[in-house]
């Protein structure tokens, strides 16, 4: 199973997502705070209807969303935000991305640095693992509540590009342009998302034994709980053995 679907799942599983809501919606605003500095109509601005959507998904507030717009095009103040990606080694030479959103690119970088070495990884250079991921937007649906059939009826035909059986959920992937149709599409289904994201998707993975992939989980985990981190991507590969809990 992959890094990001499984590491998710164990989020999932342990009641992690109710506990960080707050760090949800803040997460979900500061996306379309950054998206709408290319413009606030998201007619026009892919990413920041693909933002929305998410945002949506987690139950954002309208309001919320509305303020978050009016900062990213600098209608009201607080959108001094700068966006960027690092990139490193974890433990067993998994590559990992790091998405952030700052207003201060210094502290940000000593803290995931640190978190890096920390937990016997490196934060490499620029381009040193970026091209091994690609950005699109991924969805997950609970297996257990939804037959295969249904989901790729709803998810294919608005324009998703592939759906797979991860365990015990349904990843959709859609390219980023197509995110907020499969989206709407899944909902006017009737189809609950379990998450709905804009993410880097790993081109190749890297196995790993079941005691490396629980530091690689541990890692980012870490580097998820830093306020600065939007979100963590890594390119591993779990053995079936991982613990579920």
């Amino acid at each position: 199973m992959s890094g990001h679907s499984k590491w998710a799942n164990i989020q999932h599983r342990k009641g992690r997502q109710d506990a960080k809501r707050g760090k949800m919606f803040t997460k979900a605003a500061k996306e379309i705070i950054i998206a709408a500095k290319s413009g606030g109509d998201p007619v026009g601005n892919p990413r920041l209807r693909a933002a929305i959507a998410a945002a949506k998904t987690v139950n954002l507030p309208k309001d919320k969303i509305d303020t978050a717009i009016r900062k990213g095009t600098g209608e009201d103040a607080g959108g001094d935000l700068t966006e960027g990606f690092y990139e490193g080694y974890g433990p067993g030479g998994v590559a990992v991305m790091v998405e952030v959103a700052t207003d201060n690119k210094n502290r940000t970088v000593a803290e995931v640095r640190h978190l890096f070495t920390k937990h016997g990884g490196s934060l490499g250079e620029n381009g040193s693992v970026g091209w091994m991921f690609e950005r699109k937007g991924a969805i997950s649906v609970d297996k257990n509540d939804y037959a295969e059939d249904r989901i790729m009826e709803a998810a294919l035909e608005a324009g998703a590009d592939d759906v797979l059986d991860d365990e015990d959920v349904w990843t959709i992937h859609t390219a980023m342009a197509d995110f907020a149709a499969v989206r709407d599409s899944l909902e006017a289904a009737g189809i609950v998302m379990q998450s709905a994201e804009l993410a880097m998707i790993p081109q190749t993975l890297t196995s790993v034994t079941a005691s490396i992939g629980q530091k690689v989980l541990r890692l980012m985990d870490a580097l998820d709980d830093n306020d600065d981190v939007q979100n963590v991507y890594a390119n591993v590969e779990f053995p079936d053995d991982m613990p579920k809990e």
